[in-house]
C-alpha cells in the first residue's frame, strides 16, 4: 500500500493520497488549505490517478482545495450530511474569531458531485476498502476512515480531527461537544486493536494501543477517570 501525506497552509493540516501501489489509482483524503500544488506533485510523483476526495469533517483547513482538486479530475467528494454546509459557509463552522483573516484567499464552494457519508458505510475506491465511522466531537458529522489490516500491513484508522498523538481534536467550535467526543472515542476507537496506526493530520503518527497508555482521553472513556480539559489547538 502507499500513503503519501504532507502539511498543507497555514494550519499544517495532512493531506493524504492513498493507493494499492505506485502508479495505480487513489484516494485523496482532506485536500485542505493551500493543498492543490501538493496534491498535483504527490500524483505525478508517485504516477496516481485519483478517483475520489473524501473528508473527515467540514473545517475549512481540512476542505479548502475541495473544489480545484476535484474539478482538476473530475471526481467526486464524499463528506457527512451534517458538514457539508461547512464546503459553502466556512466561516459559519469556526465562528467569526476562528481563521477570519484568511476567508478571504480562499475560494469556497462545492465541487460539481458531492455524495455523503454515513456511519458504517464501506466504500469500495481504488481497489481499498474504507469504513466509514460517524465520529461526532469536533464537528456534528466528522467522520474516520479505517483499512483493514493487509499482509504485512497493520490496520489504519485516518482519524481526522478525533484523535492525535496524544490528545483530540478541540471542541469549542460551532458544533463542537465534548460530551459527543468522549462518546465516539469510546465507540470508535477503544474497539480497535493495538496495532492498529493512526493518521491523525500531524507530523508523526501513533498506535491505538500507545494511545491507550498515554492518551489522557482514551484513559478517561476507558477507566471512567475525571474529565479532562479540553484542547483549543488548532482546528
Amino acid at each position: 500500500m502507499l500513503i503519501a501525506g504532507f502539511p498543507a497552509g497555514a494550519w499544517g493540516t495532512n493531506c493524504y493520497l492513498v493507493a494499492p501501489a505506485a502508479g495505480e489509482e487513489c484516494v485523496i483524503i482532506d485536500p485542505g488549505h493551500q493543498a492543490a500544488q501538493g496534491v498535483e506533485e504527490a500524483l505525478k510523483k508517485h504516477r496516481l490517478k485519483p478517483v475520489a476526495v473524501v473528508l473527515t469533517h467540514g473545517h475549512i483547513d481540512h476542505v479548502a482545495s475541495v473544489v480545484p482538486v476535484c474539478g482538476a479530475h473530475d471526481v467526486p467528494a464524499w463528506i457527512h450530511p451534517e458538514d457539508r454546509y461547512m464546503m459553502s459557509d466556512p466561516a459559519k463552522a469556526l465562528g467569526l474569531s476562528v481563521g477570519t483573516p484568511l476567508m478571504g484567499e480562499l475560494t469556497v464552494g462545492e465541487p460539481d458531485d458531492v455524495k455523503e457519508l454515513t456511519d458504517g458505510a464501506e466504500l469500495s475506491l481504488a481497489g481499498l476498502e474504507f469504513s466509514v465511522a460517524h465520529a461526532p466531537g469536533h464537528t456534528r458529522g466528522s467522520v474516520t476512515f479505517g483499512l483493514p489490516e493487509a499482509a504485512d500491513i497493520p490496520p489504519i484508522l485516518f482519524s481526522g480531527d478525533l484523535l492525535f498523538a496524544g490528545s483530540i481534536g478541540r471542541t469549542d467550535l460551532p458544533g463542537g461537544s465534548m460530551e459527543d467526543m468522549l462518546e465516539s472515542l469510546a465507540r470508535v476507537c477503544l474497539p480497535l486493536d493495538d496495532s492498529t496506526v493512526v493518521l491523525p493530520g500531524h507530523n508523526e503518527h501513533t498506535t491505538i494501543g500507545q494511545e491507550r497508555a498515554t492518551n489522557p482521553y482514551l484513559r478517561q472513556v476507558a477507566t471512567g477517570q475525571g474529565a479532562v480539559r479540553a484542547p483549543r489547538r488548532g482546528m
